[in-house]
């Protein structure tokens, strides 16, 4: 009879024990359990820790409640402007109702990886290229507003959509270079113009005041010998003053004055008294 007691009691603990063992569950922190009771959905989500189901009867299925990150295959197509590029994005979302992502929508991941394909290539469609490569935070938001609604009914929520990379054909990459090529040459001409047009006034006025002091340009020219002489590899030649030249000019009109008054002219023969017999 006691036999029979203790081997009745093992039997009981141990179906007790396979009881646990099948309706224990752990749900991690970052994990929520969506409970289904004979295929329909229970009322409540279990948090993460230990839970206990209906073996046989309850099935559990855990949501990763974490951020994904999802990168979109690059996706072709012709903008606005009539430009083929290619064009690829990756996409930050999360789970924000796990229940309605278990029943909702077949496979969440798959969904918003289709939606997002589908929405890029939209967005190259309604786009300019320069939109394309310079207002990339403004067609990042519409991306993420296009994803985000149909994802809102999924228990889905769009945190943010980068566009990654923006591949040209190399025609329009040397178009490209060319233009801005031009267009740094075109800048460098007008910045050269305009310091020639300001160096050109100031030389005017430099010119009007050595104009009135001719002894400034002297000091001018002696200041440009003494720049090129401090290099000492060429050689220099000294223009001859002018003021020197005019010095010597008057110098020579007035030396005949100084030596007194010049003689008289001699009278010709005709003029001559003739001399007696």
């Amino acid at each position: 009879m006691v036999e029979e007691l203790v081997t009745a009691s093992v039997a009981v603990a141990s179906a007790g024990v396979l009881y646990v063992a099948a309706a224990a569950r752990v749900v991690k922190q970052y994990e929520r359990g969506v409970v289904f009771r004979l295929g329909r959905l229970t009322s409540s989500v279990r948090g993460p820790g230990f839970t206990v189901i209906v073996p046989f009867v309850d099935k559990i299925r855990k949501v990763n409640m974490q951020i994904v990150t999802m990168p979109v295959p690059a996706q072709e197509g012709i903008t606005r402007d009539n430009v083929t590029v290619r064009v690829d994005a990756v996409v930050y979302f999360k789970v924000v109702d796990a229940a309605e992502a278990v029943v909702q929508v077949e496979d969440y991941r798959f969904a918003v990886s289709q939606m997002a394909q589908t929405s890029l290539r939209s967005i190259i469609g309604k786009s300019d290229l320069d939109d394309l490569l310079s207002n990339r935070e403004k067609l990042n938001q519409g991306l993420e507003l296009m994803i985000d609604s149909p994802a809102m009914g999924w228990g889905v929520q769009i945190d943010r959509v980068e566009i990654k990379d923006v591949s040209l054909p190399e025609t329009m990459k040397r178009s490209m270079a060319r233009q801005a090529e031009a267009d740094r040459e075109r800048r460098a001409r007008v910045i050269n113009a305009d310091a020639e047009l300001q160096a050109s006034k100031k030389l005017a006025e430099a010119a009007g005041v050595m104009s009135e002091q001719p002894a400034a340009l002297q000091l001018r020219l002696l200041q440009t010998v003494v720049a090129v002489a401090a290099e000492k590899n060429s050689t220099l030649v000294l223009p001859f003053p002018v003021e020197l030249l005019r010095f010597l000019e008057r110098a020579q009109q007035v030396a005949p004055q100084v030596g007194g008054q010049s003689a008289p002219p001699s009278q010709p023969e005709s003029a001559r008294p003739a001399s007696s017999a």
